[in-house]
């Protein structure tokens, strides 16, 4: 691949921020007098956003709706929790910051979209020194539509001038993969994400890759 445009997914692609998910979702179930949840399990909940997030956590399950009047206090609880603890345990996937390194040097444009909320996307990218990487960033409520919607990744390629056709969305997800095909994206995947135990060849990406530094064997 040969693109201008290189856009990147956040969480299960770049950062792993499960640990940090992980520490206020079980605060929150905590505070509520409910079980916590671990690790393991919010790993598969994770990658539809903290909404879905907390509805899981809240019926111990990927499935079902929770009482409305509880899900509000908790989701209110839990960003309350997570804003504090936000970056504090997250860590960046081995090679990440060397090939953000490599990408800049090979001068293409960088893009961060992510499903993220702002109040917790931009501190999140500070904390970890990967910012100033990216000439745009999206988060989920950027705009009315968030992924697997391909509205931010058409805005973003809108707001450089280039077409889709010369972009890549970088993800780890199925929700990366459909948004990346409605947008006319190309689409590279890692396989070590956030895909709720489904194996992402299935969603069948332009290409499946294990780390990050593979990526300087594919765009050219």
């Amino acid at each position: 691949m040969t693109p201008k445009l290189v856009l990147s997914d956040l969480d299960g692609t770049l950062v792993d921020t499960v640990p940090d998910l992980t520490k206020a979702v079980d605060d929150m179930m905590s505070h509520l007098y409910l079980p916590k949840r671990g690790e393991e399990k919010v790993r598969r909940w994770v990658g539809n956003g903290i909404d879905r997030l907390v509805k899981r956590a809240l019926l111990d399950s990927d499935h079902g709706e929770p009482d409305p009047v509880l899900f509000k206090s908790a989701l209110t609880v839990f960003k309350k929790i997570y804003a504090t603890v936000n970056g504090h345990h997250s860590v960046l996937y081995p090679d990440v910051k060397n090939t953000l390194d490599w990408l800049m040097s090979q001068n293409f444009v960088l893009a961060c979209v992510t499903n993220k909320a702002e109040q917790f996307t931009l501190p999140l990218l500070k904390s970890l020194n990967i910012h100033q990487y990216f000439q745009l960033i999206v988060s989920g409520d950027t705009l009315s539509k968030k992924k697997p919607d391909p509205l931010p990744l058409l805005h973003i390629a809108d707001f450089f001038k280039i077409e889709p056709c010369d972009a890549v969305m970088l993800g780890d997800s199925i929700n990366d993969v459909k948004a990346a095909r409605a947008a006319g994206f190309k689409i590279i995947c890692v396989d070590y994400g956030y895909n709720h135990g489904e194996d992402i060849h299935t969603a069948k990406p332009d290409a499946v890759i294990s780390s990050f530094a593979q990526l300087q064997s594919i765009i050219i």
